[in-house]
């Protein structure tokens, strides 16, 4: 029961409130979208939804655990002057830039439901393992608190490797619940920057929300980040339905070397809060992104709309009709943005 109550994090406060109020997106108590969207899906719709999530499992799942190339040390260490990522699944990334190691929603966890009596698995095998490997983190990026982004196993095992956390503005009070010190977490509002390690980072808004716990809907923010080297500038989009927002993220802060898009785990019940893949290359293109990967796939299913292997191949065709350029990293391989890497390395689990 302990571990079950962890699951959900830390509360809101008075104090916190307080806190909240000086971002001009806390309204009426709660963070809010830069423009009017529905942000929950009709009571009425929700047993069906779950009947079809739970009997509809054709093609939700490879046919086979997918594998996750074995880290590699030496070639991740090796100090060749390029900004270096590993994608991990979902929206796993990690990243080498000036000799630092930086992880992004570390969820490393094998369910994003582990509140509910229905496990959501990964499509890989031990995965949180893979974090007994990884070297000492110097950063770790957090979008948002939802279970797929932010997960307690994973912070449990991250939690005596990692130096400093970057999060949406409230995160913190989670990660201070899980027993890490607030000495080290700083919090974002859209916008906000901060130079670190000769690196800028800047947190940038995405049309979404939030919420661990059945009173926390919006109660923290959601975002994407920026990563700039001033040699390489990087862009995570984080999770988001389309909006205005990406062309102003292009002018404001592009134009983007690559830039990693969410794609997986549309559906039209919640199609404001997620984008399909096509809308993803327009987000991409918007922002002025010479290069995309997709991510927010390849671990779990959390849709009954679409086949696990869908979000990629819808990605890559919109891509193809846009005419940007575009790159598919197999789980675990070591790339660079220079890089293309555009083998169908799903289709045999396919």
């Amino acid at each position: 029961m302990f571990d079950y109550l962890r699951q959900f994090g830390g509360k809101v406060t008075p104090e916190l409130e307080l806190k909240y109020q000086e971002s001009d997106h806390w309204i009426k108590g709660r963070f809010r979208n830069l423009e009017r969207v529905r942000i929950s899906v009709p009571w009425s719709k929700v047993p069906t939804i779950l009947y079809k999530q739970l009997s509809d499992r054709k093609d939700k799942e490879p046919k086979n655990k997918l594998p996750i190339i074995p880290f590699d040390k030496d070639k991740w260490l090796a100090p060749d002057g390029k900004m270096k990522f590993i994608w991990y699944g979902h929206s796993v990334l990690l990243i080498r830039i000036h000799g630092k190691n930086i992880l992004v929603d570390p969820m490393f966890g094998e369910d994003t439901t582990p509140i509910t009596p229905v496990p959501t698995e990964r499509f890989s095998e031990n995965t949180l393992d893979l974090i007994d490997h990884l070297p000492e983190i110097d950063l770790v990026l957090i979008t948002h608190d939802h279970y797929d982004h932010l997960d307690l196993e994973s912070i449990d095992k991250l939690k005596t490797k990692t130096k400093l956390f970057y999060v949406a503005m409230g995160v913190g009070r989670h990660l201070e619940e899980w027993g890490i010190d607030d000495s080290i977490i700083k919090e974002f509002d859209w916008w906000d920057s901060v130079t670190w390690s000769g690196i800028d980072f800047i947190f940038t808004p995405t049309q979404h929300f939030s919420g661990r716990r059945f009173d926390d809907r919006s109660k923290s923010l959601w975002g994407g980040w920026v990563i700039n080297n001033g040699i390489q500038n990087v862009w995570i989009s984080g999770d988001g339905g389309y909006g205005q927002h990406f062309k102003e993220i292009g002018e404001r802060l592009g134009p983007f070397d690559l830039a990693f898009m969410e794609c997986g785990q549309y559906n039209s019940d919640w199609h404001e809060m997620h984008m399909f893949p096509d809308e993803s290359i327009q987000a991409a293109v918007d922002a002025r992104a010479k290069k995309a990967i997709p991510i927010h796939w390849g671990a779990f299913s959390l849709s009954y709309q679409h086949t696990w292997y869908e979000p990629v191949e819808y990605f890559i065709l919109s891509a193809h009709t846009s005419k940007i350029p575009f790159s598919s990293p197999p789980l675990g391989k070591v790339f660079s943005i220079q890089v293309e890497e555009i083998d169908q390395w799903w289709l045999p689990y396919v």
